[in-house]
This record gives structure tokens, sequence and C-alpha cells, in this order.
């Protein structure tokens, strides 16, 4: 779609000393501070801004809609790439404002009754969970838990004895806000798939970090952002609903743009996903979104998953040395999201006197999981989330600095 420039041949190599070099070149924000927030929102390479500043340039120039039409192809392009980075076919794809409105106009438009079983995970984010208790109110519908291993990581065994009539749908965060956990969603699909049990799965902190492909997951709606991992910007986001779904489903919002009127009194819904679309958008964060996913895959998922599983494991053995610092991340491979509280100061605290050394982290309060918070009696935690265009270096100075906030 974009002409990127490679910085390595996609291979399952790790990427070299060279390649690091490479892209942080391509990221003017590394000269200014230890960005540590990519479980936030990312640092967007230059491609990415440059394309979002030449469009609306372009806009200037000779107006919103005739830039759109002069660049309809690229447009047009960002749906292909979105499709390419996550195993879809490009009618499968539905481009959105962001991640949350993304989950909204999929869970919405599904149909539930009283007694109808919806199954969550103990770790899902709390805007998914309030709109999972919002419907289950309103229509006697009931919201289980499914249950989590030794580990504290869902457990598939339990979710299979779980299935009954009853269960209309299985919705679970794959890596949620905190913590590290990756949830095995996968295996959930398999038991979905066996079941014929619809599957919405949030894989916002997993696109751009984790390889992707819907049809493996066996999910029928995947939801992600584009200013997390991916490193597009803010405001940007997409639907993935497999096809054979899709056909079933009407939003439960519609505009002329994915429900043309077709005569008196009637309407006819789009085919493809872009039914869950509406006529306006903001084209210049669109493309910036297609060039992210162009740049994430010309360096190769499966090398950014392992540079980010290296920074975060040394970050969480540095951080281990500290005096103070209590871990708080879960599971036998966790992400690269690193969770952890200081003994003598709050997490608002660190984060600000890790400000001031020019290094950003943030703060998950317990409302962010509040299922996962109260069973583990969570309070404010800094969460870390390296990225591969950071260093062992910056990881090694954020554990550096956060031992003097711990003295």
């Amino acid at each position: 779609m974009h002409n990127i420039r490679k910085p390595a041949a996609s291979s399952i190599s790790n990427l070299s000393d060279a390649d690091v070099v490479r892209l942080r070149a391509d990221t003017p924000g590394v000269a200014h501070r230890i960005h540590l927030n990519n479980a936030g929102a990312a640092l967007m390479p230059s491609p990415v801004v440059d394309g979002m500043i030449a469009y609306l340039q372009r806009e200037a120039e000779i107006g919103g809609y005739e830039a759109s039409a002069e660049s309809m192809g690229r447009l047009e392009g960002v749906y292909d790439s979105i499709a390419q980075l996550v195993g879809s076919k490009r009618e499968e794809i539905a481009l959105t404002e962001n991640a949350t409105l993304a989950w909204q106009r999929a869970f919405y438009s599904l149909r539930f009754g009283p007694g109808d079983r919806i199954l969550t995970s103990s770790a899902e984010f709390a805007a998914n969970y309030v709109a999972l208790l919002q419907v289950a109110r309103r229509t006697g519908a009931r919201v289980e838990v499914i249950p989590d291993d030794a580990n504290q990581v869902l457990d598939p065994e339990a979710l299979e004895r779980m299935i009954d009539k009853r269960v209309r749908l299985i919705a679970i965060t794959w890596i949620p806000t905190n913590g590290g956990l990756v949830n095995p969603a996968e295996a959930v699909g398999r038991i979905a798939r066996a079941h014929s049990v619809p599957y919405l799965l949030d894989a916002c902190q997993a696109v751009g970090q984790f390889p992707v492909n819907v049809r493996a997951l066996g999910c029928d709606m995947l939801t992600a952002t584009g200013r997390k991992f991916l490193r597009g910007p803010r405001g940007t986001g997409f639907l993935y609903m497999r096809g054979d779904f899709l056909k079933d489903i009407e939003p439960a919002m519609i505009d002329l743009f994915g429900a043309p009127w077709v005569g008196p009194e009637r309407y006819e819904l789009r085919p493809d996903a872009r039914r869950f679309e509406t006529w306006e958008a903001n084209y210049a964060a669109r493309l910036g979104l297609g060039i992210a996913a162009d740049y994430a895959l010309s360096i190769g998922i499966e090398r950014i998953e392992q540079r980010c599983r290296q920074l975060a494991n040394e970050l969480r053995a540095a951080l281990g040395t500290v005096p103070g610092v209590l871990l708080h991340d879960l599971g036998e491979r966790p992400a690269s999201i690193v969770s952890f509280t200081v003994r003598r100061a709050g997490a608002r605290e660190v984060m600000c006197k890790l400000a001031r050394h020019k290094i950003n982290v943030s703060v998950s309060p317990p409302a962010s999981t509040p299922l996962d918070a109260a069973r583990r009696g969570l309070p404010d935690i800094v969460r870390a989330s390296p990225h591969y265009y950071n260093t062992i270096d910056e990881v090694h100075t954020l554990a550096s600095a956060v031992r003097g906030t711990a003295a």
C-alpha cells in the first residue's frame, strides 16, 4: 500500500543492533525521552506522521472531499493492510475511531434474552465489562466469569465445562491492560467453534505486539486500536467480523453509508463489514493507521514479538533486584506489559518522579480491571511497556530510577 523503507527483511531472526538503530532513526521521540508507555500510546514512526501531514496539507490545498477522492486508492488500501495484519479478508474489516467503539458496535449488534449466558474473563477491561452488565440488565441475560487456572490465566478446561445451550457469547480480552497476562485466545476459539458459540476477542494490546491470525484464533469478532503497539495515530481502531457470521448481523445503529436507502421505506445493509461504519471519517488518521500496519508488517511481527519479550523480561529481571519493588505480572510467558508497585511510594508518585527523569510510564488503577484488581487486592500500579525500538540500556535506566525512588 505505501512505500516504506524496510528496516530489514522479514524473518523469524532477532532484530539486530543495526535494525534497532534504523528503527530508532525513524522514531524522533526517542531523542527526547525514554518512552515505556507503549501499552498506552506508542511513539509513531516518521512514515506515519509524514503521511498524515502530507494528506492534511493536500486537504488544505484542494479541499477535504477532493483530497479523499484523489487518494481513494491509498485509502482503500488501508483495508488490505489491516486484513493482511490479522489474516482476514478486506471485506471483513471495518475502520473505526477507536477500539472501544469497534467493540461496542460488534457487541451491541448481538441479541440476548432472559437466561442467556455471556462468559467473560476475570481480567476483562472495565469498558467492556460495564457494557456486558448493561446489556444483562436490559435483557435478563447473565454475565459469568470463566475461572482461571493455577497461574491465574483463563482456564480452557473450565470454560469447556461451562458451555451449554444458553451460552450466547464468549467475550474475553486477550492481553489485559496490566499484569502482562496472555490469555489462551486460540484455545478459547477452538471451544467456541466446537459449540458454535459467538466469540468476541479484544486484541487491543496484542495487535502490533504479537502475530494475529483470526482464522487460527477462531474468533467471530476481533477489535483493536491503532495507537498502542501498532504505533498508529490516536483516534483509530478497527473491527474484524468473520464473513459467514457477518451476513446475519445488523448493526445497532446505521447510517446511509452502512445501510444505503434503496427505495420507499427500504434500506439494504452493505454486504461487507463496513456496514458498521458511518459516512464521515478522519481520512488522514485512517491513512496513518494503514501506514502503521504496513510498517509493522515490513519489520515482521514475529521479530517484533521476540524483541518485546526480550525487553520486558530484561526489565522484570532488573526490577526484581530492586528492594521494595513488587511485580504484579501473571502467566508463564507474560507480554510486554510490566506491572509493579514500590513499597514506599504510590504509583502516581513513582510515575511523576520517573517523568522528571524523562521516562514515560503510566498508572493502571483498580478500576481498569475491576475483577482482577478485587481478586488480587491490587492498588494503583505502575505500568511500563517496552517496544521493539526501546533499548536494553533504557530498561536498565528505568530500573535504576525506580531504585532511587524506592530508596
